[in-house]
């Protein structure tokens, strides 16, 4: 499956004159699981919207609609004070979000990214919305295949392990410092963006103990 979506990612880039695609499993929670891109840069942006808390990609699943910026500008700023010029310094000058989903359910976010600025043709729009659903097809045929397929089973462990280690982190950044579920995630993504680190190395810190919120931190 993450071999699917990856060539889909690919196929993504290529259709749209593209400097990458990215695709991340969400959960109605923001926790992020499994993420296939076209390449490792392009990895590296997709997890700095998780880090942020803020981004097309997140706006896309809240709203379950496409979140289509043609130029990264000041109004752009306005809405991601701080993704937009953090992704603007990694050279991504336009971002096009489409949600993955079926119904009312939602998987996910396919994000394409551009280093230049300009509106989607017709065209590739039709494109970008036929990719998107092979990636809705793709997803729900690794939850079919889990229990059948060992290497299906070990993916989409992984996305759920990745979420309760999140969920795990949250809810030890809430204990130590007596604030709510979703303020411990805000200190996490603070720490995350702070240190450049992804949310998972964060997370696996402190579910390992060895980094600390509260007031006895040395």
């Amino acid at each position: 499956m993450a071999e699917v979506l990856e060539r889909i990612c690919i196929a993504m880039t290529r259709a749209l004159s593209a400097s990458g695609a990215g695709v991340s499993v969400m959960t109605a929670g923001g926790v992020h699981g499994l993420s296939a891109s076209s390449d490792a840069d392009t990895a590296r942006i997709e997890e700095l919207q998780f880090t942020f808390g803020e981004g097309p990609c997140i706006d896309a699943f809240a709203t379950g609609r496409p979140v289509l910026v043609a130029d990264l500008t000041e109004q752009a700023a306005n809405r991601w004070p701080v993704y937009t010029p953090a992704v603007r310094h990694l050279g991504v000058h336009a971002v096009f979000a489409f949600p993955l989903q079926v119904g009312a359910a939602r998987l996910g976010v396919l994000d394409v990214f551009r280093g230049r600025t300009g509106s989607l043709t017709r065209a590739e729009l039709g494109q970008a919305l036929v990719l998107a659903e092979q990636a809705v097809l793709a997803l729900l045929d690794g939850q079919e295949r889990v229990g059948d397929d060992e290497q299906a089973t070990a993916e989409w462990s992984e996305v759920f392990e990745r979420r309760a280690e999140l969920f795990q982190a949250q809810g030890m950044v809430m204990v130590q410092l007596g604030i709510s579920i979703g303020d411990a995630l805000t200190r996490i993504r603070a720490h995350a963006y702070a240190t450049n680190r992804s949310l998972r190395e964060v997370a696996a810190e402190i579910v390992a103990r060895r980094l600390r919120f509260d007031t006895d931190q040395r």
